[in-house]
């Protein structure tokens, strides 16, 4: 059952803490949990874990690739392995182990892919990930979410521990993000959220970016534009259903996300509206043939046109 924070302009806390958090409160009572790092442990707060639970720490060092194949051989032995690394390098880099180590054995593997799109700063280009959710979503089987909160990053952490094999992709922040859930609400996996009706336009997105289409659905609203928000965190499964009980009737169909917008969010809506016929004016609002490059998260937000006013001028657009 899902409630809305009362006051969406506040930050909750640190995803990283969050994520560090869940995963100590879990290994109290599971010791076959372990947690993996590819030296950011200072970056992903993991260093807690290791000085908290070290028997359930492994610092792989700045191999990605061979931390996929660790945390495999792990899970192959009876261990529920959660791994960090940036979301290029969680994905990108490791892509071959994580889909021939991980998936096609059969095993579990738990990744924390964080700072994907704008998240990465000036980190900078080499480090930006605009194609992870494509990459994910083609290994059979996966699980791939994108958190909005510290309240779902919670909620799906904890849902990835008590899965079976496969593989279970969430990508996050690092920093504190708006909130958007109040505490205590939980989710379905595999099932997207209707967070804000409307009747004229249907907005589907998912992580930090469920906050700014909110405000753009009430700019659109002072212009008269009646939207309706969806929260599709659980990109894979996709909520099929949801998609279509929810575009019928609609004027048109936007999607909203933090990646490039070949194989994302906005592909995998485009194929539920395409092989079930549904006739409506469609927009992918993402990335488009860009490579990262190096600013402030709020900088590149802009420069990559994701902003809610990017988004209000796509609806107004669509809508003529």
């Amino acid at each position: 059952m899902i409630k809305l924070a009362e006051n969406r302009d506040e930050m909750g806390r640190e995803l990283r803490s969050v994520v560090v958090e869940t995963l100590q409160d879990i290994m109290k009572d599971n010791e076959r949990v372990v947690a993996l790092e590819a030296d950011l442990g200072g970056a992903s707060g993991f260093t807690k874990i290791a000085a908290t639970n070290p028997h359930q720490f492994v610092q792989c060092g700045i191999a990605e690739a061979d931390m996929m194949g660790i945390a495999a051989g792990m899970s192959s032995e009876g261990f529920v392995p959660f791994v960090h690394t940036f979301a290029p390098f969680a994905t990108r880099r490791a892509f071959d182990q994580v889909y021939l180590s991980g998936a096609y054995a059969k095993n579990a593997i738990n990744i924390y892919g964080s700072d994907p799109g704008f998240c990465v700063g000036t980190n900078g280009g080499t480090h930006t990930s605009w194609e992870d959710v494509a990459l994910m979503r083609t290994i059979p089987g996966a699980v791939v979410c994108d958190g909005a909160d510290d309240v779902q990053t919670e909620w799906i952490i904890r849902s990835f521990a008590a899965m079976g094999q496969g593989i279970h992709y969430f990508r996050a922040n690092r920093k504190a993000v708006r909130n958007v859930y109040a505490p205590g609400s939980t989710f379905e996996m595999g099932h997207g959220n209707v967070v804000r009706t409307g009747d004229d336009v249907l907005i589907i997105t998912a992580g930090q970016l469920l906050s700014d289409a909110l405000d753009a659905a009430e700019i659109l609203e002072q212009q008269g534009i009646s939207c309706e928000v969806v929260d599709m965190f659980c990109i894979k499964p996709l909520d099929v259903d949801l998609i279509l009980s929810e575009s019928a009737g609609k004027k048109a169909v936007v999607t909203f996300e933090n990646h490039g917008v070949i194989g994302g969010l906005g592909s995998a809506v485009a194929e539920v509206l395409a092989e079930h016929t549904v006739a409506v004016p469609f927009r992918r609002h993402g990335v488009v043939e860009r490579f990262g490059q190096v600013g402030s998260p709020a900088f590149l937000q802009k420069e990559f046109g994701l902003t809610a006013d990017d988004l209000v001028k796509t609806v107004a657009g669509l809508l003529g």
